[in-house]
């Protein structure tokens, strides 16, 4: 018997456009500093950069582009 898949509601696919939007930002940013000191890999560029703030990317978004964010406003 086939099982139902389990709707996915609006806000669980926001979430997961916002943390694919996220990663990229942050992946840009690695790739902007791996660019800039070469011999050092990406994985631990990016550790360095979330590390401040693990909990979440939302956190991370936060604390890298806050200061950012508001200076566009």
């Amino acid at each position: 018997m086939a099982m139902k898949q389990p709707r996915v509601t609006r806000i669980e696919e926001r979430i997961e456009e916002l943390r694919a939007e996220i990663d990229g930002i942050i992946d840009a940013r690695v790739d902007r500093i791996a660019s800039e000191n070469p011999g050092v890999p990406a994985g631990v560029i990016r550790n360095l950069l979330t590390a401040r703030v693990p909990s979440c990317r939302c956190a991370q978004y936060i604390e890298l582009c806050g200061g950012d964010a508001k200076a566009q406003d």
